[in-house]
């Protein structure tokens, strides 16, 4: 059975066209996002066991596995990730909360010693490693709970040469005392009977879901961020599509000034933050 016909055999199995390319691709080893080489070579012979192996990942696609854990990996604000079910796939959303910190980070330049951040709840090290890439003088710290969620982060951080320090531990935990000029995290944000969790269902639920109300991880977080800020200091949040109100509350309850939220690119509010009141 050569490409072309592979092609037609999986999209028959109910694959949309895209993902049957990305899995041909995939199983010859190839770049899965390089379709002009299928242009080039529909002719291509798959033998029995590739040919086994792309039935294999079409059934595992149709079951709703993430293509990133199919392929291996995500791209994340120009870095490609490495990914699988040990953390989330990173989200185009997110990307939100990317640039949001950059204009933070862009604000703090002139200090001397370059600005220190904290990414909270890192995963694949997807914000972590983006700012790192687009702000190479800040100082860039990640945390995760999770032995592999961290070796998934270490291992994007060094293939891709950025110097990201790692900590494990939960949330502030393995930085006590330490300050910081920027905080950012994408916590577990989603109630734990949220009927959209089904489809999630091959993600690692503890990085998805946070109490009855989806908000005890943002809670933990604003209550206890001003004491790892210096004065002025951001921290920015990503959170539920429904959940900005109640973030903005978190915020202001917590003393924070300027508060305000970002909308992601379809005009939902994906991400709201504030910075610590300058002392005196």
């Amino acid at each position: 059975m050569n490409v072309g016909q592979a092609l037609v055999q999986v999209q028959a199995l109910g694959l949309d066209r895209l993902d049957a390319q990305m899995l041909v691709l995939k199983t010859l080893t190839r770049d899965p996002h390089d379709r002009a080489w299928l242009w080039r070579h529909d002719d291509t012979e798959l033998d029995d066991d590739q040919w086994a192996r792309l039935l294999a990942l079409g059934q595992r696609r149709l079951n709703g596995e993430p293509m990133a854990y199919l392929i291996g990996w995500q791209e994340f604000h120009g870095l490609r990730l490495r990914v699988d079910t040990r953390v989330l796939v990173p989200r185009p959303d997110t990307e939100t909360l990317v640039t949001w910190a950059l204009e933070c980070l862009d604000l703090l330049d002139p200090l001397p010693s370059g600005p220190r951040v904290l990414d909270l709840g890192t995963g694949s090290g997807a914000i972590a490693l983006a700012l790192s890439s687009a702000h190479p003088h800040a100082e860039i710290h990640a945390v995760d709970a999770s032995d592999g969620a961290l070796e998934i982060a270490r291992d994007n951080a060094q293939r891709l040469a950025l110097p990201v320090r790692f900590h494990q531990g939960s949330w502030f935990q393995p930085v006590q005392g330490q300050h910081f000029h920027l905080i950012v995290s994408n916590p577990p944000y989603i109630a734990e009977d949220d009927p959209h969790l089904p489809a999630l269902q091959h993600e690692p639920r503890s990085a998805l879901t946070a109490g009855p109300d989806g908000l005890n991880d943002l809670r933990h977080i604003v209550s206890r961020a001003s004491a790892h800020l210096a004065p002025g200091g951001w921290l920015l949040l990503e959170h539920g599509h429904d959940q900005a109100q109640a973030v903005r509350q978190l915020l202001a309850n917590a003393g924070f000034t300027g508060i305000a939220s970002r909308t992601d690119l379809a005009g939902i509010e994906r991400c709201s933050g504030g910075q610590r009141a300058f002392d005196g």
